[in-house]
């Protein structure tokens, strides 16, 4: 939900995320609109993320690739006023910034991954995507807890997505953005009686 009409940069964010009423609370920009979500507080998105985030980090460790980051906020490099904050994200070594300091990364991450939180739509969250695609990253994937599975966006000409759902019992691949990386969309959403 959009909370006020004036022009936001992401000097404001900081301020705001500095400030300790503002704890239990995300905050992201899209040209300079301020947006606001409670943090997610129970424990499917934080077991999706650790998962993800472990698998990542391990395949992004061996083969040298880069880094992952959880929860940190990127902007574009020459603009002040989108900052996103994926869940996880991967960033390859040849794009990262340097040298690497505290603050919001000015690039946008080769992956950026984000999970659907209450309040949050799915149309909300792929114009999301396409922020991130056209601005400099290449694959964003969208885990949707409530369907067990996740759509994966990858850019087409103008603000279009093509959009590739994974069920959970599909696998997820790191296409060439991390080559080889594949996970088993069941280490995220386990197989039960009731699945």
């Amino acid at each position: 939900m959009a909370i006020q009409q004036q022009k936001h940069s992401i000097d404001t964010v900081w301020e705001l995320v500095m400030a300790p009423e503002n704890d239990s609370k995300r905050f992201y920009l899209i040209n300079g609109e301020l947006f606001t979500f409670p943090r997610a507080r129970y424990r499917l998105p934080g077991m999706l993320i650790a998962t993800l985030s472990a698998c990542l980090a391990n395949h992004i460790d061996r083969h040298d690739l880069g880094i992952a980051t959880l929860s940190a906020g990127y902007h574009p490099p020459n603009d002040r006023y989108t900052l996103l904050g994926p869940a996880v994200a991967f960033t390859s070594a040849a794009r990262l910034p340097k040298p690497l300091h505290d603050g919001y990364v000015p690039v946008m991450p080769d992956l950026a991954v984000e999970i659907a939180a209450p309040g949050e739509t799915l149309g909300h969250l792929r114009q999301k995507a396409i922020v991130y695609l056209n601005n400099g990253s290449r694959l964003v994937w969208i885990v949707l807890p409530a369907e067990k599975g996740i759509d994966v966006c990858r850019a087409v000409d103008g603000p279009r997505l093509d959009i590739e759902f994974v069920p959970q019992t599909g696998t997820l691949s790191g296409d060439d953005v991390l080559p080889g990386f594949e996970l088993e969309v069941t280490r995220l959403f386990p197989i039960t009686e009731s699945s």
